[in-house]
């Protein structure tokens, strides 16, 4: 009977562990920590006039993909915003300086290059949309 016990219980943490990291994947959050600012020399890329879309990525990444799609559509709507895509096993240092713990990680910095907004996971398009309304002050 114990063993059943020991197992039923196991199971709900299980359940209750995957549901949470489900409901969080791809969330954009408030980025928080110290401020972190980001250069053109940072990301060998130049940024964008009014916002910048980082997103990390991997190789066998399936979800980068799909999120390179949506930041690319994204910064082709509004005027002034840049994607840049960060092959993250490349650029360990700025990953290991950004606390990045997996792919896809977005960033959306302002102008100045500021982490405003931060995302692990797939995000929506419309979170992309709202958090680039903060980094753009609208």
């Amino acid at each position: 009977m114990t063993g059943w016990t020991v197992l039923a219980v196991t199971l709900a943490l299980a359940t209750l562990a995957g549901v949470l990291v489900r409901r969080r994947d791809g969330v954009v959050r408030e980025a928080r920590g110290g401020v972190e600012r980001l250069t053109a020399d940072d990301l060998q890329m130049e940024l964008g006039e009014r916002a910048t879309l980082v997103q990390f990525s991997s190789a066998f990444c399936q979800p980068c993909r799909a999120t390179r799609r949506i930041l690319d559509e994204v910064a082709r709507m509004v005027p002034g915003v840049a994607h840049v895509e960060v092959d993250a096993e490349s650029r360990l240092d700025l990953v290991r300086s950004l606390n990045i713990m997996r792919t896809p990680t977005v960033l959306v910095l302002d102008a100045s290059g500021r982490v405003v907004r931060r995302a692990s996971g797939q995000p929506r398009k419309a979170d992309v949309i709202g958090a680039l309304g903060a980094a753009v002050g609208e």
